[in-house]
């Protein structure tokens, strides 16, 4: 166990998102008890960043090795050597400050991914991408909508507003998932519902005999009110059907079109706009996104399959 104290993040770490990092995996906590999705958290493990552990500076930028780089809403690509790389959001923080990504095992690389274990180590490259506009939350009505997978790349959003971090006035939480199984992050949902101004709504498709909530699709959830719309502020991910009717069912609430924010998923590659993978008509979803703001990009939003 090292002696050296940890200080908090105080500037971003210097560094160039296209060099390729190795961190180590701390931890790998399965949310789901089939094991399909997991949680990894990661510490700096390349010679860099153990040269600048705790306190050390460079380039005027206070240092820390466990703490990598990141917004909510961005994300990184995680490098397993021999298999692959995918991009990966960023899916929070832990207590330590050491930043957290949400997984999914659907394919060749993710699966590989699911059976590494803590003291493995990934290639990392990043943070990529334009995040949640969290500046824009001050002393707004936060409404954070999420379908399945769509929690973790807003999981930070809830950490910072009960850490008191988060400027807004209040956040409502619109959370679904297909059964009460697929629910991610069990415990801290019930955790971020004691915070005074949190206020969680949880729904799923299809209940099983145990299940006590809300059953249906989540912009449902949007009927009981409960905020300002004209002080309203709405963040969406989740698969693009459901963002689609909780657009719509938003625009009802009397949500302005310009307060409405969407983290948009295509198949990535570079993760800097030059392989054209992701391109999504003038615009490339790993450069100009993935969150976007509704009003500028309805058009192509309301083309099926584009």
């Amino acid at each position: 166990m090292s002696n050296t104290t940890s200080i908090p993040l105080q500037g971003p770490i210097v560094t160039d998102p296209m060099l390729p990092r190795v961190v180590t995996i701390e931890s790998s906590v399965a949310e789901l008890d089939s094991g399909a999705v997991f949680t990894w958290t990661l510490a700096n493990g390349d010679a860099l960043a153990n040269g600048v552990l705790a306190g050390n500076q460079m380039a005027g930028h206070q240092m820390a090795g466990d703490l990598l780089a990141g917004q909510p809403g961005q994300f990184n690509m995680l490098y397993l050597f021999g298999s692959g790389e995918v991009p990966i959001s960023i899916s929070g923080r832990d207590s330590a400050g050491r930043l957290q990504h949400t997984i999914r095992s659907v394919g060749r690389v993710t699966q590989a991914m699911s059976q590494l274990a803590a003291g493995d180590q990934i290639g990392l490259r990043g943070p990529f991408g334009v995040g949640w506009p969290l500046a824009e939350t001050e002393d707004r009505d936060l409404l954070v909508i999420a379908g399945g997978l769509g929690l973790a790349p807003v999981r930070q959003l809830l950490q910072l507003m009960v850490s008191g971090l988060l400027p807004c006035r209040r956040l409502l939480l619109l959370f679904g998932a297909r059964t009460p199984s697929d629910l991610l992050f069990r415990s801290e949902l019930e955790q971020w519902a004691e915070h005074p101004q949190v206020e969680i709504r949880v729904t799923v498709d299809r209940a099983d005999s145990n299940w006590r909530g809300d059953i249906g699709v989540v912009p449902r959830l949007l009927q009981r009110g409960g905020f300002d719309p004209a002080r309203a502020l709405a963040f969406v991910c989740g698969p693009e059907v459901m963002m689609r009717f909780s657009v719509q069912a938003l625009q009802q609430q009397g949500v302005a079109d310009e307060a409405i924010y969407l983290s948009m998923e295509r198949s990535m590659k570079c993760a800097v706009g030059l392989c054209g993978r992701c391109q999504w008509r003038e615009r490339f979803i790993c450069r100009d996104g993935p969150v976007f703001r509704y009003d500028q990009i309805a058009p192509q939003l309301n083309i099926r399959e584009l």
